[in-house]
């Protein structure tokens, strides 16, 4: 017999080295040489500097049950871990260690500090990878890449040149996001627009000469036109006015000058159809360096862009001297201020608009003018729409197949180019010899100019963006641009499981790329998650204080219970819920179930021997009706968990699997064969009852391991035998349907059973019968089947009801409780003797009393019309729920009254 159970589980002592003995017997790792039906998962590469939070222990756990579900199915299971360089984030979490030690990037250079994020990294890169060992995940270790390793950094060159020549990568002169506090550009998507409260203000720029007709006119006489602006500190960089061509409130203005206030210069009136006239005062203040829109209505008119800022956001030399140096919200003020005083400030609105801010940091984001390199997205994109509408890619849930489709039908350019040292370095370099304007974008280093010879070559300053390596992870990781024997295995990979905020950072990115780069799409579905919230509905961040922290959950619960509980809560894109104030709230109901498994399978291992359990096949004959239901249930619960897992249903697959142990093995199976484990009804009988435990218990940790490896494996490993011989529960075969187990008359005969040993439970409780207390049942209007049932289970009904005897048939003027069962048949329990009538008689009479008087109080608090009127709708609500509650308790303790005085 193996190692018994302890009679406490203690996760620790159990996880640690289950999962040690797993990753040295090299269950994680996948062989591409293998014949077996590849299933790939790649992992969403968390950052390098990352700490494991919530959001990682649901996406990662809700990876490792579908790799292992694969797994145990007999496919080739791939799950590509790995980690991200995360430039923005990794380099600010550097330059603020190195500003503690009193110094700057700037300070030391470019390769120092390379140098020393590259020392953070090995310190403590592995970190994060090490807190996924622990909550369970089965990653392919051997293969972890890094975005930075040789092999995904060669296929970053690879595909950056290939776009190049392909005329798709570009360098040029537009408007970017830019934050002023990572003092870098960002795309689009990283430029998250907050719904914030600020003010619209109307500024009055004068006309230069007569004041047409129809315009409004200032104390001297001079005509203007107000325009309305959001960033008033922008207007120091105007160079036009523009008006629709069809308005004919400023048909006499269209070839007149402003004179732009503050700055001295005069600006044009133009027209263009992008003004919309109905807007505000239908005057738009062009600002061509700070606005995307005003940008290529200057390109149209061959306005000059005239950019007011510096990249940390003060005002630039370009502006009048008073403004100079100053934060771009104190010139503002300031601009405003000067607006008042010279009278032409028109008014103030308060106004709330959609403001972007940095992804990393936080700070507000300036457009920018700025020598940028971008992606041409559209070509790419189209093919990965296709996708999408021909079925080749899935979301789950299906909602967000729109979400991805508007995103790629109105897609822009995307800007690729950081002005950080950690990264991937553009592969490009400017000949500076004189004359030359050579730009060599190159596979290797170049050393010459192969346009003039020359070697004064300089190569780009900027990285790319982080996610230029993260969209090629499906295939980089498997060694692209190589044609390896891992990526004809693995690629296109299955599954992608991640969050819906980065359908448009990553997962469109990786469709396009996997589509451009290996003529398919990386992964056939995409499982999208919900969020981790608190219990008040809010997102869990640093800021707020309310995050959990999965190691410690790990430490006080175990991961089976972690995992049971975050993916049990797991509906296809639903958030969930988890009280940071009370980890008992959020996770004792999964350490409980943890506990059941652990608890059931001790004590049936314990009633187990391996030299005298028979397989079922080799006693099918001597079967009894408990065996014959949980085998069938058994068959129905593996086919209901498959098919949720089919279905991505993850949540309904944990709680069909807790159900079934706990609902069905334990609380009845287990219970009901204890008397024929102990041999009372012969070794037939026993063996028939070890024998199918044996393969319930087989059968069922199959279907928890997913959700719960470690207890199950546990559990499992310890059976005296184990249908198939696996080395482990991680490579057993996963169970089917079976249809010969199936057997619907036996559930039906169980229903009734367990319908009758309820009532009589519920009568005892009800009726206050000691438990010790053994009673009789009497049972009128029986069927044919209820006889069966009691003549071949009566043993159940006597131990788990505490009953002594059944008869058939009522004597009349007997006292007692009656209940008529689903099927007819009525259940009469005598109380006479059994209690103290006349106690319990005054008892119930006594409470009557007090409910009816709770209950007459309550209904003349709620015919108060003063009280009704001026309480909380809550309180009113509450009260109202009180007097039905009194009103339902009222008839129950009358009916019982009733039994015990001969009158029901």
């Amino acid at each position: 017999m193996a190692e018994a159970l302890p009679p406490q589980y203690d996760p620790k002592a159990n996880e640690e080295p289950l999962y040690r003995w797993w990753e040295e017997e090299g269950f994680f790792h996948a062989d591409e040489a293998s014949e077996r039906v590849p299933y790939t998962i790649v992992i969403p590469p968390p950052n390098v500097t990352a700490m494991l939070h919530m959001g990682h222990g649901l996406n990662n756990t809700i990876q490792d049950v579908l790799i292992r579900w694969r797994r145990m199915q007999g496919r080739e299971a791939l799950w590509q871990p790995g980690t991200d360089h995360a430039g923005i984030a990794t380099q600010n979490v550097v330059e603020r260690r190195l500003a503690q030690q009193d110094r700057s990037r700037v300070e030391i250079g470019r390769e120092a500090f390379v140098d020393e994020v590259w020392e953070f990294v090995h310190e403590t890169g592995a970190t994060i990878l090490d807190q996924l060992r622990a909550i369970g995940s089965s990653c392919d270790w051997e293969r972890t890449r890094f975005t930075l390793d040789e092999g995904p950094s060669r296929a970053v060159r690879e595909v950056f040149v290939r776009l190049y020549e392909k005329g798709l990568i570009y360098r040029g002169n537009y408007i970017i996001n830019w934050c002023p506090r990572c003092l870098t550009a960002l795309s689009n998507e990283e430029a998250e627009p907050e719904e914030t409260a600020g003010k619209l203000y109307h500024l009055r720029y004068p006309i230069l000469g007569e004041a047409p007709a129809g315009l409004p006119k200032l104390p001297d006489g001079r005509g203007y036109v107000v325009v309305a602006t959001t960033r008033p500190e922008t207007m120091l960089g105007d160079v036009a006015v523009a008006v629709h061509p069809n308005d004919d409130r400023y048909a006499e203005a269209r070839s007149s000058e402003l004179d732009l206030p503050l700055t001295g210069r005069r600006i044009p009136v133009v027209t263009d159809e992008y003004v919309d006239p109905e807007f505000g005062s239908g005057a738009v203040k062009i600002t061509p360096a700070h606005d995307p829109n005003d940008f290529e209505l200057a390109q149209r008119h061959g306005l000059p862009a005239l950019d007011v800022m510096t990249p940390d956001a003060r005002m630039s030399s370009s502006v009048p001297e008073e403004f100079r140096g100053l934060d771009r919200f104190e010139a503002r003020e300031q601009v405003v201020a000067a607006f008042r005083e010279l009278g032409l400030l028109e008014k103030v609105e308060d106004y709330t608009t959609s403001i972007p801010h940095c992804y990393r940091c936080h700070t507000v984001v300036e457009p920018r003018l700025s020598d940028q390199w971008f992606v041409k997205m559209k070509p790419l994109a189209e093919p990965a729409l296709a996708a999408s509408r021909d079925g080749r890619v899935r979301f789950i849930p299906d909602r967000y197949t729109k979400v991805y489709e508007n995103w790629l039908e109105n897609i822009r350019d995307w800007c690729i180019s950081r002005q950080l040292w950690w990264g991937h370095r553009i592969p490009a370099w400017y000949c500076r010899s004189p004359g030359c304007t050579e730009v060599i974008v190159a596979r290797e280093d170049p050393t010459r100019c192969p346009e003039c010879g020359g070697t004064d070559l300089q190569q780009d300053a900027d990285v790319l963006d982080t996610w230029f390596s993260s969209w090629l992870w499906p295939f980089s990781t498997l060694g692209w641009p190589e044609e390896t024997p891992s990526l004809e295995k693995f690629y296109p990979g299955s599954t992608l499981v991640t969050g819906p905020d980065i359908i448009f950072f990553w997962v469109a990115r990786m469709i396009m790329a996997g589509i451009e780069f290996m003529g398919d799409v990386p992964f056939r579905d995409v499982y999208l998650n919900g969020i981790v919230r608190d219990h008040l509905g809010r997102k869990q961040s640093k800021s707020l204080g309310n995050g959990i922290d999965p190691i410690e959950v790990v430490g006080l619960y175990g991961a089976d219970a972690l995992r049971y509980t975050v993916v049990a809560g797991a509906g296809a894109g639903t958030d969930q819920k988890l009280n940071y104030q009370n980890l008992e709230e959020s996770f004792g109901p999964g350490r409980n179930f943890a506990n059941k498994l652990w608890n059931a399978g001790r004590f049936a291992l314990m009633n187990l021997a391996d030299d005298e359990t028979p397989r079922l096949e080799e006693i099918e004959g001597s079967l009894e009706l408990a065996d014959r239901w949980i085998l069938s249930r058994l068959s129905r619960t593996t086919g209901e968990i498959t098919e949720s897992l089919e279905r991505f249903r993850l949540n309904e697959a944990a709680t069909a699997g807790h159900g079934f142990f706990w609902g069905e093995v334990a609380d009845w199976y287990l219970e009901i064969i204890k008397p024929r484990l102990r041999g009372e009804f012969g070794d037939d009988s026993r063996d028939a009852a070890r024998a199918t435990l044996v393969t319930v218990l087989d059968q069922t940790m199959r279907l928890l391991h997913p959700v719960m490896p470690f207890i199950s494996e546990a559990v499992w490993k310890r059976l005296p035998w184990r249908e198939g011989g696996a080395p482990s529960l991680m490579v057993a075969t996963w169970p089917a349907r079976q249809d010969r187990w199936e057997d619907s008359t036996a559930e039906q005969a169980m229903a009734d059973l367990q319908e009758l040993i309820g009532t009589v439970r519920n009568l005892r409780a009800e009726y206050g019968v000691q438990p010790a207390q053994r009673v009789t049942v009497r049972i009128s209007g029986e069927t044919a089947e209820i006889r069966e049932v009691l003549e071949e289970s009566a043993r159940a009904l006597f131990d788990l009801a505490r009953v002594e005897q059944v008869v058939f048939g009522r004597t009349e003027g007997e006292i007692g409780a009656v209940v008529v069962l689903t099927s007819g048949v009525e259940v009469f329990l005598p109380l006479e003797g059994v209690i103290d009538l006349d106690r319990e008689r005054t008892r119930l009479r006594s409470e009557l009393n007090r409910i009816a008087g709770q209950e007459e109080a309550t209904s003349k608090r709620l015919a108060n019309e003063s009280f009704v009127s001026r309480a909380p709708a809550e309180v009113v609500e509450r009260e109202r729920e009180k007097l039905t509650n009194f009103a339902e308790q009222r008839e129950k303790l009358a009916r019982g009254l009733a039994v015990l005085e001969g009158s029901a």
